[in-house]
């Protein structure tokens, strides 16, 4: 299966981003490699391949909180994908029993200069 995908940027894996298909939000980041996605796109549900096990892992084996491809796209340098999916099971995505991933806060504050000006200039 040629997906077009760069896998050689990051030694043969390619970063995947998971979003709810219903709500937008993104529930977490994983690693797949050819195998991976070509599990993926065959199986309907969503395949990593794990870095620290050296293995593939399809989310929610064990915790039945399953990830349903919906579609994939690629970034505009085809070495990221989108994986927008319906979460089956509870709902909790995350290994610590939160719907995402992304559920702590990175507590930040703007300059006064950057917060004065337009976000458009502010880059």
């Amino acid at each position: 299966m040629n997906t077009g995908l760069d896998f050689d940027k990051m030694g043969g894996l390619v970063p995947a981003v998971v979003q709810d298909v219903s709500t937008g939000e993104v529930l977490m980041v994983g690693f797949m490699n050819r195998p991976a996605l070509e599990r993926t796109l065959q199986g309907g549900y969503v395949t990593f391949f794990s870095r620290t096990r050296n293995q593939l892992w399809t989310k929610g084996e064990s915790s039945g909180n399953r990830l349903r491809l919906i579609s994939a796209q690629t970034d505009c340098d085809r070495d990221t994908l989108l994986l927008q999916v319906q979460v089956e099971g509870a709902g909790l995505v995350c290994h610590q029993g939160t719907r995402s991933c992304f559920a702590e806060l990175v507590p930040f504050s703007l300059s006064e200069n950057t917060a004065s000006r337009p976000a458009t200039e502010a880059r």
